[in-house]
């Protein structure tokens, strides 16, 4: 049994302009030990499914169908106070933006010694030594120091540690990482990304990237999950993916992607943009309108999913 499960998940978001039907028919499963990265474009759903799967969805967010189970818990069944008992500790988040994710005044070292009070059995007087026992192992630089630091005294890369080590604090089995690069030089996303991987590793723990950059994604996940207007269009282990996308997206996606061997002549961008989700008459295949493929067939009937080897499942009517 997976650690993670989301079955058939649909959700959408009342607002005043109308429903945006914002995941449709989601399934993924996450093992232990296992890194999965979920790729698409801005727009794609890709953080509202984590937000799903944590249950910190926006009140104006509304589950439709499906069904979320993590380490034999139904989520979407479970109360406040044990989903409350589950993030931190057994699930944990690195949000998008560090700096403002960090609470701008309370010093980064309280803010460690916050969720190992709600969390951990740690003594009081034993807190502040576990906080920076924390940052130490996220390899920020004089830890001691860095505890009584407040965010806005912390580089970005600094800041992105600190969110790491309160993510980790309590060891837990699932870490999903959110653009955890966003606004770092390259440098300092290479060292984020090793940090993450070895304490991942360290700990058998899952993890979920979720990143616009493919470069990325196939450098430090075991499998990628392509997702396009909410809907997942492919799913398959890294390699396998890379060698020979079968999706129409996910082929213009990598063909988009630079590499050291590509000039920028040679990168492609995708045609047209994603559709608007508030639409009624969204067609059964979001990508209808950009694919070079397409039938009209396409738009009307139900979207097949397609298993093309071990692991490897395309959701397209004329995959490549």
């Amino acid at each position: 049994m997976s650690l993670l499960e989301i079955r058939d998940l649909s959700l959408e978001f009342r607002t005043r302009s109308g429903t945006v039907h914002a995941l449709e028919h989601i399934d993924l499963a996450v093992d232990r030990g296992e890194t999965v990265g979920i790729v698409g474009e801005s727009g794609s759903g890709k953080s509202v499914l984590s937000y799903a799967a944590m249950r910190i969805l926006d009140p104006a967010a509304r589950i439709t169908r499906g069904a979320i189970n993590f380490a034999g818990l139904d989520v979407l069944a479970a109360s406040e106070h044990d989903m409350q008992q589950l993030r931190g500790r057994e699930m944990a988040m690195i949000f998008q933006s560090p700096r403002t994710a960090l609470n701008p005044i309370r010093r980064a070292g309280r803010q460690i010694e916050d969720v190992l009070r709600v969390h951990t059995t740690t003594l009081r007087a034993a807190l502040k030594e576990k906080a920076i026992e924390a940052l130490a192992r996220v390899r920020i630089p004089d830890p001691e120091r860095r505890y009584s630091a407040y965010p806005f005294e912390l580089s970005g890369g600094q800041c992105q540690r600190v969110m790491i080590a309160l993510a980790l604090a309590c060891n837990p089995q699932l870490l999903i990482a959110d653009e955890p690069t966003t606004g770092l030089d390259v440098t300092t996303q290479a060292a984020i990304m090793e940090l993450v991987r070895d304490l991942a590793r360290a700990r058998s723990m899952a993890t979920i990237l979720i990143t616009h950059d493919l470069a990325l994604a196939s450098e430090y996940c075991d499998r990628i999950v392509v997702m396009h207007a909410g809907h997942v269009v492919e799913e398959a282990p890294t390699a396998t993916l890379f060698r020979r996308p079968r999706h129409p997206y996910t082929a213009q996606l990598i063909a988009s992607t630079p590499t050291p061997e590509k000039t920028i002549a040679s990168l492609s961008s995708i045609p047209g943009n994603l559709p608007d989700l508030r639409r009624t008459d969204l067609p059964s295949c979001r990508f209808l309108a950009r694919c070079e493929r397409s039938l009209a067939s396409c738009g009307t009937q139900p979207l097949p999913s397609v298993s093309l080897a071990a692991a490897h499942r395309v959701h397209c009517f004329h995959p490549l």
